[in-house]
């Protein structure tokens, strides 16, 4: 009398067994990099990330215009400490085949397998506000108004990149956050270079900017839920930013994890902290060497800039920029494969 229910049973859970899978971007994936608390997680404990602005590792000359030198990925991210943080360029131009013109995923794919295949967490930049590496335009007020949804010299708009790209690579295990863009502003532009001694700032400028904010976090938030996005926001003076323009960023649903870049002795940092409750890192941290500084004198910088930044209740900290060449006898920002800063305890710790 007991076969008949249990024969029910069976069916029922084949069925739902075979059924199709359902759509993934409606199911909250579980991703290693979470916040909790106010605080950056990795795989569940507290993170506090150090790192390197890696912006180039993208490029393959074979395929793409590129983005600075090539870079031996596997080399570069089997140097890396347990628990590090790389954050690099995903712009649309390193996925166009220069040839032919046409999308070519492949280098970029190349950076999240390498990155993978050495458990590294990466963050992916989709687009940067001056046109580096890409089509070399200013985003002005206007973009952010309405024009990163129309047709560009490029296969897709930005608006487009931003779902194909995410669409794409939301499955990456590697991805600690996506950022929309680096380095916002959302200046009227007084020159055809946009040139930022006659660059204008409407008393609007904020509101426009946390609008963009909204409605990118918006389209990346359905393809990949779940999924920490930070604001790529310099953290200083600029449009959009000054006065409260940070903070009402910084509130925005769709942003997780705030940035400083630091080019100014951390000025603003203090300020910034203060104006928001969620993790803020400073994901830039330039200092130069070379022929102004040795890298050794460098080193002892950055390794007492970054205490200073935990004592302060920063949430991380990222250098720039490694590259595979670096210039010696240049006084420049770069950090090479052998740069004493790979040494710090401060960067090799995790």
């Amino acid at each position: 009398m007991k076969t008949a229910p249990f024969v029910g049973l069976l069916v029922l859970v084949m069925t739902l067994a075979c059924a199709a899978p359902p759509d993934s971007r409606s199911q909250v994936q579980l991703h290693r990099a979470t916040v909790s608390g106010g605080e950056l997680h990795l795989d569940g404990q507290p993170w506090w990330p150090t790192g390197l602005n890696a912006y180039q590792l993208a490029t393959d000359w074979s395929v793409n215009r590129g983005c600075g030198a090539m870079v031996d990925l596997d080399a570069y991210f089997g140097s890396l400490p347990d628990g590090a943080a790389t954050r690099f360029n995903v712009f649309q131009q390193l996925a166009v085949n220069k040839f032919t013109g046409a999308l070519d995923f492949a280098p970029i794919d190349a950076v999240f397998a390498a990155a993978e295949r050495h458990d590294q967490m990466v963050i992916p930049v989709l687009v940067g506000q001056d046109g580096a590496c890409e089509d070399e335009q200013y985003k002005d007020r206007d973009w952010y108004l309405g024009g990163w949804e129309q047709p560009t010299a490029m296969p897709l708009s930005y608006r487009d990149w931003v779902t194909t790209a995410v669409e794409r690579w939301s499955g990456s295990p590697a991805i600690a956050a996506w950022e929309p863009i680096g380095e916002p502003e959302t200046a009227v532009c007084g020159t055809a270079d946009c040139h930022w001694q006659y660059r204008t700032c409407p008393a609007d400028s904020a509101e426009v900017l946390r609008e963009w904010t909204d409605e990118v976090g918006q389209l990346i938030r359905q393809r990949d839920p779940g999924r920490l996005i930070t604001a790529g926001l310099l953290g200083g003076d600029q449009c959009g930013l000054v006065a409260d323009g940070y903070r009402l960023i910084a509130e925005s649903p769709y942003v997780d994890v705030l940035q400083y870049h630091d080019y100014d002795n951390a000025g603003f940092l203090p300020l910034r902290l203060a104006q928001t409750d969620k993790p803020l890192v400073v994901t830039e941290l330039g200092i130069a060497a070379g022929s102004c500084l040795s890298l050794e004198d460098r080193a002892d910088l950055i390794g007492d800039r970054i205490d200073d930044y935990e004592a302060m209740g920063a949430a991380g900290a990222m250098l720039w920029a490694f590259v595979p060449d670096p210039r010696p006898n240049e006084c420049t920002y770069d950090i090479g494969p052998d740069d004493p800063i790979r040494a710090l305890p401060q960067i090799a710790r995790n």
